[in-house]
């Protein structure tokens, strides 16, 4: 009996090797990270790996996400959740939080970023990446694209980017203050816009990280070395490390590579992070989605050059051996309200007025307060919105709307910005309920179309394609739903809309500059990718 037992344990153990060794070979999908997360920096500690991406005008701040396979990834909160942390009152849309870095040091974790809205750049630290998270330390440099890096001799030092190249500035990293002169340490290799620094020691080189040409379609990452953290830094003979503004990488759906991070997993492979944006079609040059969270892995040769991906470009379908897989559960496709706190993907638009959202008042069903701020207004709006994360999806919601006063609306958007979107609505209009399918893009606002429905809940739902959305209606007890309209989705890119962030999906309320004490609610909201 101990013999086979033995046995078993023994062809156990030798199919859980080959299994592991089997999927380490399968490759994987990029991006890693979907839909409006851009800017991504990476540490491991032990065998987890965590990462933080920019959210911009968007509260609460920097999501930060957990791995142990550096493919699949979960959200495990966000770095700023008090409005003491992060005052976004005045953030026009692209404003708030630019690039942040995440590291960790003698047991602590570290967030830096930019707050270009208020403040400026600053640092915070928590003992668990799940938080809760310290206040801002602020540091008095100005500047974008903040990292902090500890050499070996006990200093600390702020790497930034400057206007004319990289600075490295030595700082207390106690209280932030700078006790140091800053230095332009390097200029990169002539690209506009040197920024996303990020600085490591190997075989005795300090190398230095960049992303160079603007965090468009001529976005790239390079790197340089010195023997000396003030330089001077040695290009590399393989630069641009990572860019598809060339030959070879015109035609990849995948544009704009750049702004990266390096990280060394357990195993001792390199891979590198950065972001890039996913075009409706190539040779289309729109893209809605925002810049997303790409991996692909690296060859660091001691003493030598990272190479990335052989060739300097990645793809959707990435053919290379990975650490084995762990993947987490799939998020589920309907969110039914029914938890006492909305999930890490959901978000507001700047600070929230609490007092306007409720779980609990109806049970089950999330309660929105109607307020004057609309849509086309850069202040906080009664909304909660959530990234579009592929081109084709399907976003449904059930809505009761209870309105009694005139203009007063509620709906489903898809929003870039206050100046960019399209809303799926009912408005209270000569005591009637009317939906509405509107249009905002830029100066150009007009009514797509619009109908009469009866009673007070209606099911509103919108299906994304790389080139259109078409939006329905449906009565609640039904799934015959009836087309409302469609709509191009280059108007929402950001070639048209401008700035840094993506399409967000958003259930909102309004009463379109009138005090109001009317409530909308939803029951639930499905979100549902092909």
């Amino acid at each position: 009996m101990k013999f086979k037992k033995s046995i078993y344990v023994i062809i156990s153990a030798l199919f859980s090797i080959a299994f592991h060794y089997v999927i380490a070979q399968t490759g994987f999908s990029n991006p890693i990270i979907k839909g409006f997360n851009p800017d991504p920096s990476i540490c491991r500690v032990d065998d987890d790996y965590y990462l933080v991406t920019s959210s911009f005008e968007y509260f609460p701040g920097l999501p930060i996400y957990h791995s142990k396979d550096l493919v699949n990834w979960e959200q495990i909160g966000h770095c700023l959740t008090r409005d003491a942390q992060l005052p976004l009152e005045k953030a026009a849309a692209s404003g708030g939080l630019f690039a942040p870095s995440i590291r960790y040091h003698d047991g602590l974790f570290y967030v830096i970023c930019t707050n270009v809205s208020s403040g400026g750049n600053f640092f915070c630290t928590a003992t668990d990446p799940t938080g809760p998270w310290s206040d801002p330390i602020y540091v008095a440099i100005e500047s974008i694209d903040p990292d902090i890096f500890w050499d070996e001799d006990g200093k600390t030092y702020f790497v930034t980017q400057g206007n004319e190249g990289i600075r490295v500035t030595e700082i207390d990293i106690k209280t932030g203050k700078v006790i140091g002169p800053e230095h332009l340490v390097w200029r990169g290799i002539g690209g506009r816009f040197p920024e996303a620094p990020h600085l490591y020691k190997k075989d005795g080189f300090y190398y230095l990280l960049l992303g160079e040409g603007g965090t468009e379609y001529m976005h790239s990452a390079t790197i340089g070395r010195s023997k000396n953290i003030l330089g001077p830094y040695e290009s590399s003979p393989l630069n641009p490390i990572l860019t598809h503004a060339n030959r070879i990488g015109q035609a990849n759906p995948i544009q704009g590579v750049g702004h990266a991070d390096l990280v060394q997993a357990k195993d001792g492979s390199w891979w590198l992070v950065c972001l890039g944006f996913r075009v409706t079609q190539p040779y289309s040059y729109y893209h809605v989605l925002g810049r997303e969270t790409f991996l692909a892995p690296v060859d660091w040769p001691q003493g030598g050059w990272p190479q990335v991906n052989g060739n300097g470009t990645i793809s959707l379908d990435m053919k290379t051996a990975t650490l084995p897989l762990k993947p987490f559960s799939k998020p589920a496709i309907r969110n039914d309200f029914d938890k006492q706190q909305l999930g890490f993907e959901w978000q507001y638009l700047r600070n929230p007025l609490r007092d306007n959202y409720s779980l609990s008042e109806k049970k089950g069903w999330l309660t929105i307060k109607t307020t004057p701020n609309t849509l086309n207004d850069a202040k906080p709006i009664s909304a909660i919105l959530r990234r579009q994360t592929e081109h084709n999806f399907t976003a449904t919601t059930l809505l009761q709307f209870e309105s009694s006063k005139e203009n007063e609306e509620a709906g489903i958007t898809l929003i870039q910005n206050n100046n960019h979107h399209y809303d799926l609505l009912i408005i209270k209009h000569k005591k009637q309920n009317i939906i509405q399918l509107r249009v905002k893009v830029g100066s150009l606002s007009y009514i797509a179309a619009e109908r009469i429905v009866q009673g007070n809940q209606q099911k509103l739902r919108v299906e994304g394609t790389p080139q259109q959305y078409i939006f329905s209606v449906a009565n609640p007890d039904s799934e015959n739903y009836s087309e409302i309209g469609k709509l191009d989705t280059r108007y929402l890119a950001t070639e048209v809309a401008g700035g840094f962030t993506g399409v967000m999906i958003g259930l909102y309320s309004t009463s379109n500059g009138i005090p109001t004490n009317a409530k909308v609610f939803f029951d639930w909201f499905d979100y549902k990718t092909i």
